[in-house]
């Protein structure tokens, strides 16, 4: 028998599901039956869970303990063209931090806790009790394997596997882009002040600043009607300073904004206020 198959049903006797790999890592294509989707279960791979398709498909979601279908007619000429066996590590509530150079490994010594590692080509995966959502390049040469991908079978490792710590959960949080203070052109006066006190535009200002904060979609869409309004407001009096349009800046930068988009977005309010 091919070594990889026997090696996917070694797998899946003990509840690992497992899939052949080609050459390069990459997952043999969809079966004939529902190539590009055609079944029409799990578009873009974005949803939890196998196929709805009878045959294997669909990269990390044809992963499989069933004998049955491994040694099938589906996956036939497969095994005899694999290079590599995969699994889904998310399937058995496993998550592997994939560290793809020595620098990595370094790292991950000084940082995460103990726990079952395995040698790769160029590093090392390290595998924790315990599944969370998959991201890569969360730093230079790390990757996080668990739900939703397989990852390449390279045997059982050593040493005891540990539970999933929250420093590595934490490795996913996208951080908020830095704020960088960036110069907006604010009009010059000239129109009547209608707000007579100060108070009206630190009140004007304020809500805006927590209208952009609190965006929880559209964001961008939501900076720029925030700008508008601002300028629509408090654009032509003359009571509208830079130290202002700087704290609209922050705000959107808090939600991950570039300055640059920011002043365009100010850029194009005024212009569509002809100003």
């Amino acid at each position: 028998m091919n070594t990889h198959l026997t090696t996917a049903l070694n797998l899946a006797a003990r509840g690992v599901p497992a899939l052949p790999l080609r050459a390069g890592k990459v997952p043999f294509g969809n079966c004939a039956a529902c190539r590009d989707n055609a079944c029409g279960g799990r578009p873009n791979m974005k949803t939890p869970g196998p196929c709805t398709c009878s045959h294997p498909c669909h990269a990390w979601a044809a992963a499989t303990t069933d004998p049955a279908t491994l040694t099938g007619p589906a996956w036939s000429t497969a095994w005899k063209q694999a290079a590599a066996v995969a699994y889904h590590p998310g399937g058995i509530g496993l998550t592997v931090v994939d560290l793809d150079h020595a620098e990595a490994v370094v790292w991950a010594r000084r940082t995460l806790p103990a726990t079952r590692t395995v040698p790769t080509t160029r590093g090392e995966h390290w595998i924790y009790r315990g599944a969370m959502q998959s991201v890569n390049a969360v730093r230079d040469g790390v990757d996080i394997k668990s739900t939703m991908v397989y990852a390449r079978w390279l045997g059982p490792g050593t040493g005891t596997m540990t539970t999933l710590p929250d420093t590595v959960r934490d490795l996913i949080i996208k951080k908020p882009s830095p704020v960088r203070l960036v110069t907006a052109h604010v009009p010059a006066g000239g129109g009547e002040c209608r707000h007579r006190t100060p108070a009206y535009l630190e009140r004007g200002i304020a809500m805006a600043e927590q209208r952009i904060r609190e965006a929880t979609s559209g964001v961008h869409t939501t900076v720029y009607r925030t700008f508008l309004a601002v300028l629509s407001a408090h654009g032509r009096c003359g009571c509208l300073t830079d130290t202002h349009a700087a704290r609209l800046f922050a705000a959107a930068q808090s939600k991950g904004e570039s300055a640059r988009h920011c002043v365009d977005a100010w850029s194009n309010a005024r212009t569509a206020l002809g100003m």
